[in-house]
């Protein structure tokens, strides 16, 4: 993904901030259908608390499997979206070497061809096999930055959904045969009451630990909104040399510094944000930014300032989209269970984006207490 230090004109730069309206607030929105067996499954007498607290403990446990994953939201706006429908509405195959955090590997299996990301303890190498081309970046990451392929893997969604769920909000499912595994089920219902997320599933390998299906569930859908599942699995340890990328002779290798079009608005300006947004906390991370993210768990809140020149593209894009509702001075769209707002101009004549898996009401009440009021 194109850092947009590297944008030239006015219309690339609007493009870009395109990406903004579907994806600073869309981290949960990933998904697959599920492929089970229909087959006699060993029951669990597994407590709900104990289940959530191995999914927690199992972010450093190795897997490898295969996966697949459908997008469970119709975005309108796709014009300068690069690969995000990927991520939102078709279908993807995943194959995935995990040995630690720092040393793994992802393929995404299309019918154009393969892409794949491998991780090492000092660099990210993203390989298109089709295109013939390397892109390396230094890590650590940035503290915020797009979602990726990756992110849609069972083990990967199951744990940053359930990082910050707490034991009275978790239930026992029964269990289900998945990649050919006995997998009690766990289901966990945001005490939020601004959440357009109605609750999360997880089956869970009891060995190790890592969800191998997760549905997150929407108000008002008749089918999971998001979902993933592995079609095979295995706990075992990959070996290192799978998860090492040599360029092939003849790649054409090319240098980025990490950032992506959100480490970039993270670094706009130094405008301070409250507190507080729609009875959501500010959540605190390493080298927090103007980029502000309230809530927790399924419940997200982004608060992006917006340039100028930014604004008024957004803002088009948007008016554009099907159910947008305009005001004079701001637009809001709702994508599912993800609702995204421009505000009006505040007092300071700043707008800003707001976005996430929080009702309508809620991005209105923020866009009020910013000072951009919306209607």
């Amino acid at each position: 993904m194109q850092h947009l230090g590297y944008v030239r004109t006015v219309e690339e730069v609007r493009k870009k901030w395109r990406w903004l309206a579907v994806v600073l607030g869309i981290a949960v929105l990933v998904a697959t259908p599920s492929v089970i067996a229909r087959l006699p499954v060993d029951p669990s007498d597994i407590g709900a608390a104990e289940l959530l607290e191995q999914v927690k403990s199992s972010t450093e446990t190795p897997y490898s499997g295969y996966a697949q994953a459908v997008g469970g939201v119709i975005i309108p706006v796709t014009e300068g979206l690069g690969g995000l429908p990927d991520l939102l509405g078709d279908t993807t195959s995943l194959r995935a070497w995990y040995r630690a955090p720092d040393s793994w590997r992802v393929d995404t299996v299309r019918l154009a061809g393969e892409r794949g990301l491998y991780r090492s303890p000092t660099r990210l190498w993203r390989w298109d096999y089709e295109q013939n081309t390397a892109v390396v970046t230094p890590v650590p990451e940035p503290s915020l930055r797009l979602p990726r392929e990756a992110d849609l893997l069972p083990p990967e969604l199951g744990q940053r959904l359930l990082s910050e769920a707490t034991a009275d909000e978790v239930t026992r499912l029964p269990a289900r045969r998945i990649a050919g595994q006995d997998a009690p089920g766990l289901r966990l219902v945001p005490s939020q009451p601004q959440s357009t997320v109605t609750g999360v599933d997880v089956w869970v390998d009891p060995g190790s630990g890592l969800p191998l299906q997760v549905d997150v569930l929407g108000a008002g859908a008749t089918r999971p909104v998001v979902s993933t599942a592995f079609l095979d699995f295995s706990s075992a340890t990959p070996d290192a040399d799978t998860v090492r990328f040599v360029p092939p002779p003849g790649t054409d290798v090319q240098q980025q510094d990490g950032g992506d079009i959100a480490s970039f608005a993270d670094r706009l300006d130094t405008a301070g944000l409250p507190s507080t947004l729609s009875g959501l906390d500010l959540r605190p991370r390493e080298g927090q930014g103007s980029v502000g993210i309230y809530g927790r768990g399924v419940t997200e809140l982004f608060a992006v300032p917006l340039p100028r020149r930014a604004a008024g593209g957004l803002v088009e894009q948007l008016q554009s989209a099907p159910g947008a509702i305009v005001t004079d001075d701001s637009v809001a769209v709702s994508l599912g269970p993800l609702n995204v707002l421009v505000t009006g101009p505040t007092d300071d004549r700043r707008r800003y984006l707001l976005s996430g898996t929080v009702t309508a009401e809620t991005l209105t009440t923020a866009a009020q207490q910013l000072g951009g009021a919306a209607t």
